[in-house]
């Protein structure tokens, strides 16, 4: 019989393909396993890109996810230990993840719409460096920015791509978005900027045939876009489950001083 949580429902198991994630089948077997879309708490076995699946799968639904290591970095998981799974979830601190919606309009005008829980990212797709205009809020705040890449990052995610892009580390509860430009070329000093979470970036992709650009919220690409509207989504709340003592406050500020 599948253990259930007194109020919040079943636990469920979703969990990567590394032989470490995979061994939730004798989890499985004491506590039971449900669909997803019925589950009262996520424990998701695996590394943090693996728990962006569960997290974007009941993005729409208050489901507090509880994330144990099975992969490669695992910033955002709690250390592998099945034992007391109801109690550790029950009385692990949470902390609220708001994701950024994109709308990504392609060459055909085409527009894709996703949320990402890290980061929006533009990207080239060709040999040359790609050329944007950045726009805040209606504002044209560069003309001109000749780089690799650029991105708008939450603070969920500023550990993430963002951190590897030299762009900084945000608190969890900032109500701030970190823009990093990634091997910026001109200006070629340009470090980015921290923006109001209330603030609408966009992106316009300058010459767009001869640089294509690709944009990526999550891991969700769409090719040869032509311009990217990037803002907060305070309607979706994801609610992240850590060890007490271990949240991810503490986390960020840690790896602050490494």
């Amino acid at each position: 019989m599948a253990h259930r949580q007194a109020k919040r429902g079943p636990i469920v198991f979703p969990a990567s393909q590394t032989e470490v994630a995979q061994w939730p089948a004798r989890t499985r077997s004491i506590y039971g396993d449900a669909p997803l879309q019925q589950a009262g708490v996520i424990v998701a076995l695996g590394g943090d890109g693996f728990m962006l699946r569960p997290l974007h799968a009941t993005q729409h639904r208050d489901v507090p996810v509880h994330g144990m290591n099975g992969g490669a970095m695992g910033f955002r998981m709690n250390s592998f230990a099945t034992e007391d799974l109801p109690a550790k979830a029950g009385r692990g601190a949470g902390n609220r993840a708001e994701p950024a919606g994109s709308k990504a309009t392609d060459a055909p005008y085409c527009i894709h719409e996703a949320l990402a829980i890290n980061e929006v990212s533009l990207l080239r797709e060709g040999p040359q460096a790609v050329r944007l205009r950045i726009t805040v809020d209606g504002l044209v705040r560069m003309e001109e920015l000749v780089c690799d890449g650029a991105l708008l990052a939450t603070p969920a995610g500023s550990t993430a791509y963002n951190y590897s892009a030299h762009g900084p580390i945000l608190p969890i509860g900032a109500d701030v978005l970190a823009l990093t430009a990634m091997a910026a070329f001109r200006p070629r000093r340009w470090r980015g900027a921290l923006l109001p979470k209330s603030a609408v970036v966009r992106f316009d992709v300058l010459d767009p045939e001869k640089r294509p650009v690709m944009a990526d919220a999550d891991a969700q690409p769409v090719r040869n876009v032509v311009s990217v509207e990037i803002r907060s989504e305070p309607r979706v709340k994801h609610r992240l489950l850590f060890d007490p003592g271990h949240g991810l406050e503490e986390r960020l500020i840690r790896e602050q001083f490494f």
